[in-house]
């Protein structure tokens, strides 16, 4: 398998490579835990925060128990979506750097944390100085892919990839490849990178399984593959019954079929688990759809109510997104999108931008943003249809009718109101 058109993930790969997995082939036998495995991983993690402790007790002045402590904290918040507990891990992992200010388990925990709480510049930094000083470690190149994905740049994120491709080819470097191939529009060699790394994840660890098969069938979903999508998030659910990121792929899989009843009740277990943004709006949405809209209404408010919780560790870009989708609170939404804008060059924030922009009758400053979201050729419905939307305010008909099928082409249920909306605007045109 070629590796030189290389790479990404998320954030929560560098999280993943610090608790150490190993690189192994993928155990037949996981498709067989028990559905006791939720429950047995939280019992897990509490004790492995109580040995954490202890070792601290004994030995106070040095780095490594506040080390076990803070991966432990940050593992434990993606499980359970507390995420108060990455504010713990960052006091850990604080101390430790104050006793030991060269430890290198510490630095890239640290690391971790600020692209955890959106601190993509600060992390970008972090990074380069963490690869002056070990530039033979693969963990390091991760937070560089990662930071610089985030901030949109994209060639010195490749090369980095392809660095820590080159000197460690495991899930996390795989599951990078599939990112930027995905975002470079190659979907068949995103799934193909994101099996390996399924493949090359620590059997042991049925958190890391359940992330790469969940990711599966999201590169699955974005081009309408709803079938492949859901069989992979029932392979991870048989591995982690509870997981939230399946519970919700599995709803979004529902609903692109139409099945909103199975959607709700997908949506609503995931919510249940953990009630992150994404997924209060998705079952916001089914309600739209169904008819509910009191019930719609209802999530549509969580949301925003979890975004402010968050605070600066939320995606606010999100946010201005449903309300640029709701036609609602137009003002903030440009505000919102313009200032990420400002400070992050990454296609999906151009796009928000764009949409925003859109929404408020800025057609001609839209055109600039949607074709800064489009400079990768991602392969990435929303993005085609908010091309289309605005081509079609500028007149420019045969555009907007081009972006607009590419959109319904590309993956026909993207969303489960905006796709309708592209059909009705298709039919306008013709």
């Amino acid at each position: 398998m070629k590796l030189q058109k290389i790479i990404f993930f998320s954030i929560g790969l560098t999280v993943i490579a610090l608790t150490n997995f190993a690189c192994v082939e993928q155990n037949p036998s996981l498709a067989s835990v028990s559905p006791d495995a939720t429950a047995e991983n939280t019992i897990n993690a509490d004790a492995e925060v109580s040995a954490a402790q202890k070792e601290i007790e004994k030995m106070p002045n040095a780095a490594k128990g506040y080390n076990k402590l803070a991966v432990v904290y940050i593992r434990k918040a993606r499980e359970t979506g507390d995420f108060s507990l990455n504010s713990k891990a960052e006091t850990a992992v604080n101390r430790a750097l104050e006793i030991e200010p060269k430890n290198l388990d510490a630095q890239r925990i640290k690391a971790s944390l600020l692209l955890t709480f959106h601190r993509f510049e600060e992390a970008l930094n972090f990074g380069k100085q963490l690869q002056q000083a070990y530039p033979q470690d693969a963990i390091v190149y991760g937070v560089l892919t990662d930071a610089n994905i985030e901030l949109g740049n994209y060639k010195e994120a490749i090369d980095a990839a392809q660095q820590m491709v080159n000197l460690r080819p495991n899930m996390e470097s795989y599951a990078r490849v599939s990112h930027v191939r995905s975002l470079h529009g190659d979907a068949e060699g995103a799934i193909e990178a994101m099996t390996l790394a399924a493949r090359s994840a620590n059997p042991s660890d049925r958190e890391a399984q359940a992330w790469c098969l969940t990711t599966l069938g999201d590169e699955y979903f974005k081009i309408g593959k709803y079938n492949e999508a859901e069989q992979e998030y029932e392979k991870a659910l048989k591995i982690l019954p509870d997981y939230h990121y399946a519970l919700a792929g599995k709803g979004n899989a529902r609903a692109a079929k139409s099945d909103y009843e199975g959607a709700i009740n997908f949506y609503t277990q995931a919510q249940k688990k953990v009630p992150l943004t994404e997924t209060v709006i998705a079952l916001g949405d089914v309600y739209t759809k169904i008819g509910k809209p009191e019930e719609a209404q209802k999530q549509y408010e969580l949301a925003e109510f979890i975004e402010q919780k968050l605070g600066d560790s939320s995606d606010r870009r999100r946010l201005a997104l449903l309300w640029a989708d709701r036609d609602v609170k137009l003002d903030s939404a440009l505000e919102i999108a313009g200032r990420e804008h400002e400070k992050r060059k990454d296609i999906y924030t151009a796009d928000i931008y764009a949409w925003t922009l859109y929404k408020k009758g800025q057609f001609q400053e839209a055109k600039a943003a949607i074709n800064e979201a489009m400079r990768l050729k991602t392969k990435d419905a929303r993005i085609f249809y908010h091309a289309g939307m605005i081509e079609k305010a500028l007149g420019n008909k045969k555009e907007a009718t081009r972006f607009l099928q590419m959109a319904l082409r590309t993956n026909p249920s993207f969303d489960i109101l905006q796709a309708e909306k592209a059909k009705i605007a298709l039919q306008e045109l013709r």
